[in-house]
């Protein structure tokens, strides 16, 4: 019976050290030694939870159930946000798992435990072989952050001929930009102020606006596609003069309240709102495949992996001054 320590949230928001235990592993189960986790921005949701916090996980396999089929011991692995779905729904079966109505999500489900831990046990079903080119500390960002902006751009179907928004250089933005920029498209950031916009064009992009002070939004290029990656709610009405006949909006941060843009210019410009979760397991797997051949990395805070590190991070990433991703490391 595997024992391990994780890392829990409680009312009033400080994450704590405790244990938890699992049966023997059964099925496809593999025990994971966790080696690095990302921090999210989702994870501050679920600081006052009683449950483990992170969901950005990389580890080597320790020991695998009787079911397992092709991970081994040594394996390096990662997983993210969803840990399960039913597998014989028409959704499962279309390879849209993400969707799958008895789905099982971080927040949701599995609550005894999360990346920010010794060790966890997951279904080798929803684990990912990490590339040996890429870190332990730079893949695990990726199992969240990476594989939310990619899925918004290879599961409805950008072109390299597109002409990509990305609102926000941040967490998800940092890498928008690079994933975008490698598929070929023509990538304009938007943002506040000038402040990252060297480094906004290092990481790929062609051209950079910085909103604040503007009473319209008008990039060289019609947008035919913009990836939101901030909290806030843009101001749409600044914004929807940008966008191309046709052109479509992924809002990608978690937020709450309604979504409101202008009625008309929506009709008449064709417009499409996307709502968008993480990668289901295929496009998860090419993400991957692709950020190794392109050399797409997160830009990453490393922090050991204890209490006290997990909950000043944290405050950190609240406060808005992580830069881009924080990576909690296992000594």
């Amino acid at each position: 019976m595997p024992s391990f320590t994780v890392y829990k949230g409680q009312k009033g928001g400080k994450v704590y050290k405790t244990e938890t235990s699992k049966p023997e592993l059964q099925g496809d189960q593999i025990l994971i030694k966790v080696t690095a986790s990302g921090l999210c921005g989702t994870d501050l949701h679920y600081r006052e939870a009683d449950q483990g916090i992170g969901h950005e996980g990389v580890g080597v396999v320790e020991a695998t159930g009787p079911g397992v089929t092709h991970l081994k011991k040594g394996d390096r692995v990662g997983w993210g946000y969803q840990h399960n779905s039913c597998g014989h729904c028409q959704e499962c079966l279309r390879g849209n798992e993400t969707y799958c109505a008895e789905r099982q999500m971080y927040g949701y489900a599995n609550l005894d435990q999360g990346s920010c831990a010794s060790h966890a046990v997951w279904r080798e079903a929803f684990l990912f072989n990490i590339p040996d080119s890429m870190s332990d500390e730079v893949a695990a960002p990726m199992m969240c952050g990476g594989a939310t902006v990619f899925n918004a751009l290879h599961a409805y179907s950008a072109q390299p001929t597109e002409t990509v928004g990305v609102m926000g250089v941040g967490g998800l933005g940092h890498l928008a930009i690079q994933f975008a920029a490698k598929m070929g498209c023509h990538v304009v950031v938007l943002s506040g102020s000038d402040k990252k916009k060297d480094e906004a064009l290092k990481l790929g992009a062609q051209e950079f606006i910085a909103t604040k002070n503007v009473k319209e939004i008008k990039p060289s290029r019609p947008l035919n596609r913009l990836l939101v990656t901030t909290s806030a709610q843009p101001d749409w009405e600044k914004l929807v003069p940008a966008f191309a006949p046709g052109a479509t909006i992924h809002p990608l941060s978690v937020d709450e309240g309604n979504f409101a843009i202008p009625y008309m210019p929506l009709l008449a410009n064709g417009l499409t709102v996307q709502g968008s979760i993480v990668a289901s397991r295929y496009i998860h797997t090419r993400m991957l495949d692709f950020a190794a051949l392109h050399k797409i990395e997160p830009i990453i805070e490393k922090f050991p992996m204890d209490e006290s590190n997990i909950n000043q991070a944290m405050d950190k990433l609240n406060e808005g001054n992580i830069r881009y991703r924080g990576v909690f490391v296992n000594q």
